[in-house]
């Protein structure tokens, strides 16, 4: 990378091991001041390598995914926390599709417990952490198995798809704009997740807040064409009127049993 110097380097590489770094783990690590860091940050910040955060940086996003790795590590908390929410809002014998994701992952991790439950995905890491259960079925979707994170996606995903009409969709997404579009970086993958939101009668979106800091180039649809969206934090105003201005239920998961929020947009 030219123009950037051997320690920025290194945080660039530590960056995409792990998606985000932080000043006070990299003055540690690189036994400087944290003044220093501040001013290798802004420094990759400005090149756009790197994108700001409190107390750190993340990688810069907009045209590359992370690595899966990475994906998974970031918001690993939040994402379990919001697994788990959304899982409580899933009723057991019913029917419901999961996309691509590593928040989606985490709903099903959640699910395990459940009963009578028909799970139709495009995603290896969610029938695999389902597949064991006795009274929950898994069908997968056919096509091209992406090697990177196990999506499976393609054509012939879309086209299995809409054989069914589920009860319920989980779908995760890259990046949310405050003008509430959803949006990825693949579009074979962006042509699954459209064909789920169609065939499904209820569509629940999950995302942490860190979705709120990305961007990214392929657009899924609009916070408007989900039922239920469930978070971590309270999302930027223009995304909490989309959504109580278009009947769409924003819950905000915080983890702590019986205390979750809930912001009934219909009301």
């Amino acid at each position: 990378m030219e123009g950037v110097s051997p320690r920025q380097q290194l945080i660039m590489t530590l960056a995409r091991q792990m998606g985000s770094v932080t000043v006070d783990d990299l003055a540690l690590r690189f036994d400087v001041t944290p003044q220093t860091i501040r001013k290798d940050l802004n420094e990759l910040c400005d090149a756009r390598l790197l994108a700001r955060t409190h107390g750190g940086a993340m990688l810069s996003s907009g045209v590359e995914n992370l690595a899966y790795e990475a994906r998974r590590l970031m918001a690993a908390t939040e994402k379990v926390v919001i697994g788990r929410h959304a899982a409580g809002l899933i009723p057991n014998n019913c029917s419901l599709f999961m996309n691509i994701g590593t928040t989606t992952e985490e709903v099903a991790r959640a699910l395990v417990h459940h009963e009578g439950l028909l799970v139709i995905t495009n995603n290896i890491h969610v029938a695999t952490i389902l597949m064991p259960r006795p009274k929950i079925e898994v069908i997968v979707a056919g096509g091209m198995l992406r090697k990177t994170d196990g999506g499976i996606v393609g054509e012939a995903a879309v086209d299995f798809i809409t054989q069914f009409k589920v009860d319920h969709a989980v779908i995760g997404a890259s990046a949310i704009d405050e003008d509430g579009a959803m949006l990825d970086f693949d579009y074979r993958e962006v042509r699954v997740a459209k064909a789920i939101m169609k065939n499904a009668r209820n569509v629940m979106l999950v995302a942490d807040a860190m979705k709120f800091t990305r961007t990214a180039p392929v657009r899924i649809g609009h916070l408007t064409d989900v039922d239920v969206f469930v978070t971590d934090r309270a999302p930027p105003e223009p995304v909490v009127a989309y959504c109580k201005e278009n009947g769409v239920k924003l819950e905000i998961a915080d983890g702590l049993a019986g205390n979750d929020n809930a912001m009934d947009a219909a009301e």
